[in-house]
This record gives C-alpha cells, structure tokens and sequence, in this order.
C-alpha cells in the first residue's frame, strides 16, 4: 500500500512549525499522512539522501537551512524558479522515482505581503539583506510588479547572489549600502527583512528616531520573537506589518499541492479550508492566498 510520508529537513529544525501547518491541512483533506521533522546538518546531506532514497515511499520533503542549495543540486529536475535562484524548499518525488524541485517561499512572501495590505501594481521595493531568503525576496516583489528593487546590505561584496539572481530573472536590483537604510525605508511600498531574528534592531531604533510615515508593507521573514523591533517601529509609522509566520503558512499550500497533486498550478480540493485550518494551527487570522499572487504566478 502506498505510504503518505513526508518530512522538514534542516538544521537545527526542532523548532520548525512545517509539521503542525501540513498536519492541519491534511486533516482537512481526510487523507492519512505521516509528516515529521528531521535534522539533517549539511555533511550529512548525500548520505541522508542515499537512504531515502532507497527506502522508496517518501512523497516529498519541506527544505529549511542550511540545505536549500544542495536541495536544488540534487533534484532531477528543476522549476524555473529554482534554476533561476539556485535555492529550493521542497523536493517532491515523482512516480517513477525521479524528483523535481521548486521554491514555495516566492509564493508564500508575495501571499503575506498582498494579505498585510494591497500594495500599487508597479510598487517601489526594498530587501534588506543578501543571503538565500533575499533570493526568493528578489523573485517575489518582481512578481508583484516591481520596476527596480532595493537590497541593502551590510557589505557590497556580499550581494552577488542576489543580483546574479536577479539577472536570471529579469529583475532590476540595485545594492545599496546598510548605513542608507533607515532614511530610505519610508519611501516604499514594500520591504521584505531577511536578516536572523533581532538582526535589524539597531535598524529599527534608527528609523524610530526619524518620525517617519509610511503607507506600505513589510514582511519580517524571521517569525521569532514577534513582533520584531523592526516590525514595531515600522506599525508605529502607520504601516502595515507581516509576520514570517505567514509567509510559511502560504508556501507550506503550495507545498500540500506538490505533495499530493504532484504540481503547484493546481489547487487541492478544499483548499480554502485547508488554509485556514494551517492559519488556525498557529493561531493566525485565517486568510487564502490572494487572486493577485497566482495570477502573478501563472502568468511570470
């Protein structure tokens, strides 16, 4: 009998949420599946890899650090998005064995952003911060619309990944330095934080001193502590916040989709349910992925 099994993987991932999000949502489904969670530090990857494997029945696999880019390498088959980032989050297994990868994590930052507030069709951008989530923060607001994007970064040598990233997309990004930041936040629509938790406090302190007023977004992909001093400072200018939570709530459909339809571009059958059923999991306001965001996937 085939086996519904699938897992987390990273390092550390004790305190991942992956396992209760896709239980919810599989309970909606009626479908009996085994989602777990396992630590896997990165030079352990090709021998973790080897024995799944060779065990037959995984159905898939949620991807989290510090092995999205090694993920990526070792799938069959790659989606657009994952040859043009270098980074996936999910591995899905096909029928005949062979795997393909995606990144879910696009669709999840574009869905909490939309969800906080609607933002203009051509909205003026930002990132902070260079590492792998700012990959995927690239592809998301290009998505959305944006013309140009911002990345600010401590380091000007450290933002390779991103524009080289940016440039497979077709994405306009420009690196700015970190000590722009705070003067520069106000003037946009959206901001996605990709640093650790607590690493844009000192940013946020210096934006709080500046009065500012801002009308738009942003997204602190780190959901630990929250809200984040960044995420205070920026409610405190009157603009709207979304908690990281939210961005894997969203990705975490997608990934229910891969999972069990075997593709993305297709919902499940109560997924409106479903998803508020992973919003309830962990007590968030229950909310779908909304229309803009998939009409801006399909059609990238």
């Amino acid at each position: 009998m085939e086996r519904n099994a699938a897992a987390v993987l990273g390092h550390p991932v004790a305190h991942s949420l992956s396992p209760v999000l896709h239980s919810a949502a599989y309970r909606v489904m009626g479908a009996e599946w085994d989602y777990t969670r396992w630590d896997v530090p990165a030079e352990d990857w090709n021998g973790f890899w080897r024995e799944r494997v060779a065990e037959g029945f995984w159905r898939g696999f949620s991807v989290t650090m510090p092995l999205k880019s090694l993920a990526a390498a070792q799938a069959d088959e790659r989606t657009a998005l994952v040859e043009a980032l270098g980074v996936a989050n999910t591995l899905v297994f096909r029928a005949d064995g062979s795997t393909i990868a995606d990144n879910t994590d696009v669709t999840g930052i574009m869905a909490a952003v939309i969800a906080a507030r609607e933002i203009p069709s051509e909205p003026r951008c930002a990132i902070l911060g260079g590492g792998g989530t700012a990959t995927a923060a690239v592809a998301a607001l290009h998505g959305l619309g944006a013309p140009s994007i911002d990345v600010f970064v401590r380091s000007l040598d450290r933002a390779g990944k991103v524009t080289d990233a940016a440039a497979r997309l077709g994405a306009t990004v420009t690196a700015r330095a970190w000590g722009e930041a705070a003067a520069s936040l106000a003037d946009y629509d959206a901001v996605i934080c990709t640093l650790p938790p607590r690493g844009a406090d000192e940013l946020a302190a210096e934006f709080a001193t500046l009065n500012a007023s801002v009308s738009g977004v942003l997204l602190d992909a780190a959901y630990d502590p929250w809200p984040s001093a960044i995420a205070r400072s920026w409610q405190d200018a009157d603009g709207a916040i979304a908690p990281g939570i939210d961005m894997l709530i969203f990705q975490a459909v997608d990934q229910v989709r891969w999972f069990t339809l075997g593709r993305a571009d297709r919902p499940v059958p109560r997924e409106a349910e479903l998803t508020a059923a992973m919003c309830r999991a962990v007590n968030r306001p229950e909310r779908a992925i909304p229309q803009r965001v998939r009409e801006a996937r399909l059609n990238r």
